[in-house]
């Protein structure tokens, strides 16, 4: 296996601190939510920033799947993750779950380019078996 791209990003200061990516592209204040007990300021946190590359990396996968199958047919991809913390014994851990939309195409066929896309995917393959996952299909 040969590197193709790495991304490095250094945090300081856990959830309420910042987040600086090498290149300068992502620099983000990371806040606690009030859910879980923080201001709820204006930043962000490492669930919102999971579900962003797990969508984006699904969309990009589930777009690779419908190119190499030569779907004419499919007029546009959405996907939007919901990633959650949730309390286990004395840690936490996340679980997701991806809304998948191929436009075009019937729920049958979607489904299908989405349980392909869940089989490409680097984010799914890097917590298969590790965290609860669903895909969802919808219209």
């Amino acid at each position: 296996m040969s590197t193709l791209y790495t991304a490095t990003v250094t945090a300081t200061g856990g959830r309420e601190g910042k987040v600086i990516s090498s290149d300068g592209q992502i620099d983000l204040n990371i806040e606690m939510p009030k859910s879980l007990g923080g201001s709820g300021g204006a930043g962000t946190n490492p669930e919102q920033l999971f579900a962003a590359g797990y969508s984006a990396c699904f969309d990009s996968a589930l777009n690779l799947v419908i190119r190499s199958k030569r779907m004419k047919e499919v007029t546009g991809t959405e996907v939007t993750a919901h990633v959650s913390i949730m309390k286990e014994g004395d840690g936490f851990k996340i679980g997701a779950m991806l809304d998948v939309k191929v436009s075009g195409v019937d729920k049958a066929t979607a489904q299908e380019l989405a349980d392909a896309a869940h089989q490409v995917c680097p984010y799914s393959k890097a917590t298969r078996g590790n965290i609860d996952v669903t895909i969802n299909v919808v219209e």
